[in-house]
């Protein structure tokens, strides 16, 4: 007979095992808890509990000479041992005939002990492994479902179950599972699945090793929160059981020492949502209520976790209604408020508008484009740099700038948008009689502890929908458009035009190699924009040269710059392959060619990023990413923070060697490193003098776009 399904806590169903084993005792069975597989037959390990062969089971025999069936008890409750238990479910007799589907266990559903062959309950041998669905294989299946094409993993002594899933996806499921890629750093995991995610806007996974391995995450996790990026990051948690009571419980040394209190804290301040799986009959549910938080905004980086135990455990194979698990969408600006902005933009004299991230949408540049030319005048800032926010061909660009740009202190209208440092406060800040206004998808940065600025107005809702809106509003309005006409506007939009003409030349002008034959990172990058592709994606972690690197690039194409979303150095490295990773994949889903990257690089990021790990990915991936390392023999960030709190004091005046921050005199061989990572399969060179660098750049660009990374040590000179 079949029995109704019902949850047994773990403490009370080893209880009632051991009771029942005294019962068959007492009785006089011969029974043996070694002797019998859940199946009914022999040939269990002998260093487990029936059931334990991958969660929660344990078998009860009939009693002798009843010829009754075998009984299962698993986490789950009690369950016939019956093979034939889903055709007996359907007789009216049944107790569980009105179960759904998945909830009709049977003993193929459940963890089975340990054992070379496999034995039904007629005892009759074969040799064809039994067929398993496990939490870690539903939860394989609720990524792809979800959208989740690349999994980027660091395996440990966690991950059998995961393992064995992989396996079985590859060869069961092809095309319909997530490629793994394999990553021996977990900085670089992570942020290889950031870059697909700031690409694509799809969120990507990310397995790693217990405690460890989610430390390992550090800097990553906190540029992907930063940045906004959709990731889910799921790591293992040491078993919690000691005798072998489940499968997957304890037997190696390294499971007591990994053990920790509460695994998921240790980076549960950087994410939208962190929880632990606790039992696999709901594990779809809850990869796509992590999904849910990743992709809603403010978007972010989730972490799931589970013990051996969970992810091995044997369940019914389920689906979910896809379409029940869609992110939460903002809408726009309150009617009354896009009102208000639209008429302020309209009477402004010197209208600004700052941004910072809003790029991520690509439609939104176009948004902005379209606003810029409606109110004439109206320039566009960037204080983010973390997406292409608005095109450098336009009069309106005023470039990027981390805070402090001349127009922020004479704009009487200023509408932030989607930005987390629209100026720094010591450094520059609006007139007193500015009107700001803040739309953003957190307007109050609930990650940030210490944030406000003075704003007469702040409301949360989509970028591109309030923007369409406010333009809307100044194209409709007869009042509206009646401010926005006439001589005095059009003479704005002229001395806008002669402005952005000037600020261009001038460059071109500090984009010139130096009288000694040296060069900086302004004409470099001017040559990289002349020599690589029009439709080049950059992925720029550059720190204290990034304005020079924008400056010169000057990108127009939505999508095309991607810059480090926080603060954690080391991003670029695995960033640039997953955007690279991204633009093929997903070009080829459409049956064209993914687009040619360039990754520009300061030489102390570069070691940051752990170029050991990259480039022997990028080699066993086949993922050719052009890295461009700007060499400048150190850190250069520290000593402007020095200066910018002690002018004249005493480190102002000393050398790099002084303040720690020089490499030398023992300089890293750059593309030496990524040789050896990649087993000598990189094209690799240094350049120092402009007159070179042209042939430099073309041949590293001809070995990338034959299939081979290239590492360009450039020697740049300083603040140029």
């Amino acid at each position: 007979m079949s029995l109704l399904l019902r949850t047994t806590p773990p403490r009370a169903t080893l209880a009632i095992y051991r009771a029942v084993q005294a019962a068959a005792r007492r009785k006089g069975s011969c029974w043996s808890p070694r002797s019998y597989s859940s199946s009914g037959g022999r040939g269990a390990d002998n260093n487990t509990l029936p059931g334990h062969r991958g969660g929660p089971g344990y078998f009860y025999p009939a009693a002798p000479g009843t010829g009754g069936s075998n009984t299962i008890l698993g986490s789950a409750g009690l369950i016939s041992a019956h093979d034939d238990a889903p055709r007996h479910a359907q007789d009216s007799g049944s107790r569980t005939s009105n179960l759904p589907q998945r909830r009709q266990l049977t003993t193929s559903a459940i963890s089975r002990p340990h054992s070379t062959r496999s034995i039904s309950t007629t005892t009759t041998a074969t040799t064809t492994p039994p067929e398993m669905y496990t939490t870690s294989f539903a939860f394989f299946e609720a990524l792809w479902d979800a959208g989740v094409t690349h999994c980027f993993v660091n395996l440990g002594s966690d991950h059998p179950s995961i393992i064995e899933a992989m396996v079985k996806g590859a060869r069961e499921k092809k095309g319909q599972f997530p490629r793994i890629i394999t990553c021996p750093n977990e900085m670089v995991a992570m942020s290889m699945a950031d870059g697909y995610a700031r690409l694509t806007n799809k969120p990507q996974a990310v397995i790693v090793h217990v405690d460890v391995g989610t430390q390992g995450l550090g800097a990553a996790m906190h540029n992907s929160s930063s940045g906004r990026a959709p990731v889910l990051v799921f790591a293992g948690l040491s078993p919690f059981t000691l005798e072998g009571e489940l499968r997957g419980s304890r037997t190696e040394y390294i499971h007591w020492i990994q053990d920790v209190p509460d695994q998921k804290q240790i980076v549960a301040q950087y994410c939208r949502y962190a929880a632990e799986l606790k039992t696999g009959a709901n594990v779809k549910q809850m990869v796509n209520r992590a999904l849910q938080f990743a992709r809603s905004a403010p978007q972010g980086p989730v972490y799931l976790c589970g013990a051996r135990e969970v992810m091995e455990m044997d369940i019914a194979p389920y689906t979910i209604r896809q379409e029940m698990w869609k992110p939460v969408e903002l809408g726009g600006l309150p009617t009354g408020a896009a009102q208000d902005i639209a008429a302020a933009l309209a009477g402004a004299k010197a209208p600004l508008v700052i941004t910072g991230y809003a790029g991520r949408n690509h439609a939104v540049p176009g948004a902005l484009v379209e606003l810029a030319d409606t109110v004439k005048g109206l320039r566009v800032l960037d204080t983010g740099g973390s997406e292409m926010c608005f095109p450098a061909d336009h009069p309106a660009w005023l470039g990027l700038r981390f805070g402090n740009e001349e127009a922020i202190r004479s704009a009487d209208v200023i509408l932030v948008v989607d930005c987390d440092v629209p100026w720094v406060q010591t450094l520059c800040k609006p007139r007193a009689d500015a009107k700001v206004y803040h739309v953003d998808v957190d307007p109050l940065k609930q990650m940030m502890p210490v944030f406000y600025i003075d704003a007469v107005a702040r409301y949360r809702a989509d970028a591109l929908t309030a923007i369409e809106q406010v333009t809307g509003l100044l194209k409709a309005d007869e009042e509206l458009k009646a401010q926005l006409g006439g001589e005095e506007r059009d003479a704005r939009r002229t001395a806008l035009e002669v402005a952005h003409k000037r600020k261009l030349e001038l460059i071109a002008a500090r984009c010139e190699p130096l009288d000694d034959g040296a060069f900086g990172t302004g004409h470099l990058c001017a040559r990289l924009r002349e020599l690589c592709p029009d439709d080049t994606l950059w992925a720029i972690e550059a720190v204290t040269n990034t304005v020079f690197v924008h400056d010169a690039l000057q990108p127009t194409m939505p999508g095309s710059w991607i810059n480090c979303g926080g603060g954690g150095l080391g991003w670029s490295g695995g960033g640039a392959l997953g955007i690279k990773l991204a633009t093929e994949y997903e070009a080829q889903l459409a049956g064209g060619k993914g687009k040619f990257v360039v990754q520009i690089v300061g030489d102390g990021t570069f070691l940051f990023s752990v170029p050991g790990s990259v480039y022997w990915i990028a080699r066993r991936y086949n993922i050719p990413v052009l890295t461009i390392v700007l060499n400048n023999k150190g850190w250069n960030a520290p000593r402007r923070s020095l200066e910018l709190v002690h002018p004249d004091g005493l480190g102002s005046k000393a050398t790099n060697e002084e303040i720690n921050i020089s490499f030398a005199p023992v300089l890293p061989d750059y593309g030496g490193i990524a040789k050896a990572a990649a087993g000598g399969d990189v094209f690799v060179a240094k350049v120092d003098k402009a007159a070179d660098l042209d042939e430099v750049l073309r041949r590293g660009i001809e070995a990338v776009q034959s299939g081979q990374s290239a590492v360009l040590d450039c020697k740049v000179a300083m603040n140029c």
